[in-house]
């Protein structure tokens, strides 16, 4: 009994901190796999000692939210579902009823309440107790109807998920493989939550509605589907489901397994809802579920394989990935042979050794991942040198994830990262320079710093006589860094890889140092940091940049081979040049506070989120409030304007 209750305290402990990390912090210590495992041996236990500890993962919902976004109560606790692996524990469950059976989508559930027509509100689950207010944000998801013919109120629950195709698409953009989001799941939650909705509206995130909870005034005739189909003609998307009983649920199961592989939407599972809601109801709830649902997850086709070796793949910013390679089997449809290891923390979990007999499967069906090994050598040994360049490695540890990394500046395996940003659409944007090419051209000695790109005709002979480059392969590309020669000061800096400097801030700088390169790379910190986006850590990293003679130097070689565009703000947009301005409050002639930032912004002024002695002008339509902001405004003798009155300071 007491080795029971040890292994229950032991499990508790780990599946915590695995939620914690999962829904607090958008990011995973282990796979969906291995939390199941646990979660069924605790829940196992716990019913053999007839015991349930107390913060038991069985018993609690969700965990607190940690953000600054407004906090609510939900009317009533959002559960989560109790769920089966088992085709036939469905048809028990189900028994003479008629169900939905529905995907069980991955993203971030949101309630939404419209009233008088109009959406009113928007939260987040949170804890299943306390949402997060993200109205919005929600007003810029890209199917949300923001008014409805239904004019009594509406309440109803739905997925925010990013679909996979967009997924893809946002983690292209991004140059920096080792900086590209993990799965859809972490940006639409890290999307959903952000504290500016421009950045919500570009991210693509789309709004499944899986359940009405109340529509004041309307008759369902006691059926969820008449519901669904209902909020399908008030505009809303509804998740993609099939009516069913017991004699055609298996069948109906199959289907959505053959749909998986080429299902956009993120899914993990499948939902069973009773149709009849007055008898689902009446069943009531437990602690942590309702009895009207239950989630079926897909029995995972785990093959057993031999672990050939562990590869280590370096990334531009030096983190070193583990990349287990296996002997090749089947899965899903498949063969694969490789899966990513993650992080150290998960190798070492894993016990992995070289020749270990390792089990593997696809998590959601899509993604080869290691389950478990059974045979625990633990003798995969940490490399103490880089792989690629011999440098020396360090182990990390952030956020109790330990992770590997070359700690050699001049790492080739960083060089070929580095230069993938430089060639990449939003810096110099020149076509034919791949990863591969380009780690072919440095391993050649072609490339050995951005300059070099420009002069890659003297080595004709030698690249059309390499595997994939033939004549035309070179003509072209020696077209495209002509055309890149051409360019603007903006992409050369983000081209550059600073740390943190995107292609906004650097829009951001040039606008603010008047598009003056020497003035801005000799830049003090708190110049810097007097930039709309940059605060001290971005500062420190431009400043530390170009501290380094050797970079300055790069740069110079560079300079003289492109020829940059004029991007200069002209005088008549300089009207607010030197002025500071805060704007808090609601606003009436602008769309929204981003839009009137912008508008400030262009006439050369600035905008910041605190009222100091700097300040030019505070502007909120409500000059006679006594809010913080406008309180230390008339200490400071901070004048308080109207919209009004910034619009008349604009036609002056």
């Amino acid at each position: 009994m007491d080795a029971k209750l040890d292994r229950m305290k032991e499990l508790i402990q780990v599946l915590n901190e695995a939620g914690k990390a999962y829904y607090q912090e958008s990011r995973e210590i282990m796979s969906n796999f291995e939390y199941d495992r646990l979660y069924d041996e605790l829940q196992k236990l716990e019913k053999e000692t007839g015991v349930i500890l107390s913060k038991s993962p069985t018993q609690n919902v969700g965990f607190h939210v940690l953000s600054e976004l407004p906090k609510e109560a939900h009317e009533s606790p959002m559960l989560s579902l109790d769920k089966t692996k088992s085709v036939e524990e469905l048809e028990e469950w189900l028994g003479s009823q008629k169900g939905i059976l529905s995907w069980k989508l991955d993203g971030l559930t949101v309630v939404l309440n419209y009233n008088h027509g109009t959406l009113q509100k928007a939260v987040t689950r949170g804890n299943g107790e306390i949402g997060e207010v993200i109205t919005n944000n929600a007003k810029v998801f890209s199917n949300i109807p923001l008014t409805i013919s239904h004019q009594e109120e509406l309440v109803l629950r739905g997925e925010a998920v990013i679909k996979y195709s967009d997924f893809n698409r946002i983690n292209e953009e991004i140059g920096d493989v080792a900086a590209r989001y993990k799965n859809p799941r972490n940006l639409c939650s890290g999307s959903v939550r952000q504290l500016n909705n421009e950045i919500t509206a570009q991210r693509n995130v789309n709004f499944m509605a899986f359940a009405l909870v109340s529509a004041e005034g309307v008759d369902f005739n006691n059926s969820r589907r008449v519901q669904f189909e209902w909020l399908k003609e008030q505009g809303f998307d509804v998740v993609d489901y099939k009516t069913v009983t017991r004699e055609t649920l298996a069948d109906t199961v199959k289907e959505f397994a053959k749909e998986v592989g080429n299902y956009d939407i993120p899914s993990d599972g499948l939902v069973l809802l009773l149709d009849d809601i007055s008898y689902g109801q009446s069943l009531g709830r437990t602690a942590k579920f309702p009895r009207n649902a239950i989630a079926f997850k897909w029995a995972d086709e785990i093959r057993e394989t031999t672990l050939v070796k562990i590869l280590w793949s370096p990334s531009r910013t030096g983190l070193i990935n583990p990349v287990a390679i296996f002997e090749p089997v089947e899965l899903e449809g498949t063969t694969v042979s490789r899966a990513s290891v993650h992080n150290l923390s998960i190798m070492e979990a894993l016990q992995l050794g070289e020749g270990d007999q390792i089990t593997v499967y696809k998590a959601n069906m899509i993604i080869p991942q290691i389950a478990d090994n059974l045979t625990r050598s633990g003798t995969i040994k940490i490399p103490e040198e880089c792989p690629v360049c011999s440098g020396k490695t360090e182990i990390r540890k952030v956020n109790d994830v330990k992770s590997l990394y070359c700690t050699n500046p001049d790492c080739q395996a960083k060089k070929i990262k580095s230069f993938s940003l430089f060639v990449s659409r939003d810096a110099l944007n020149i076509d034919g320079l791949s990863e591969a090419t380009l780690e072919k051209f440095i391993g050649a000695g072609f490339i050995r710093e951005y300059a070099d790109i420009f002069h890659l005709e003297q080595y004709e002979e030698s690249i059309t006589q390499m595997e994939g480059f033939g004549k035309k392969s070179y003509d072209n590309l020696i077209q495209a860094v002509k055309n890149a020669s051409h360019t603007t000061l903006p992409r050369l800096i983000y081209g550059l890889g600073i740390a943190g400097i995107g292609l906004a801030n650097a829009k951001m700088l040039c606008r603010e140092f008047r598009f003056d390169f020497e003035r801005m790379r000799h830049a003090e910190e708190e110049e810097l940091i007097s930039v709309p986006g940059i605060g001290k850590v971005l500062a420190d990293a431009w400043i530390n940049y170009f501290k380094q003679d050797k970079n300055n130097e790069m740069v110079d070689r560079l300079l003289s081979e492109v020829t940059i565009g004029q991007m200069a703000e002209t005088e008549e947009n300089t009207k607010l040049e030197g002025k500071i301005f805060v704007i808090t409050g609601s606003v009436n002639h602008f769309e929204n506070r981003k839009a009137l930032q912008e508008a400030i912004e262009a006439q050369g002024g600035k905008v910041t989120g605190s009222v100091t002695s700097k300040t030019t002008y505070l502007i909120n339509n409500d000059t006679t409030s006594n809010s913080s902001k406008n309180k230390k405004a008339k200490e400071l003798g901070v004048p308080i304007i109207s919209e009004e009155d910034f619009i008349k300071i604009l036609e002056e």
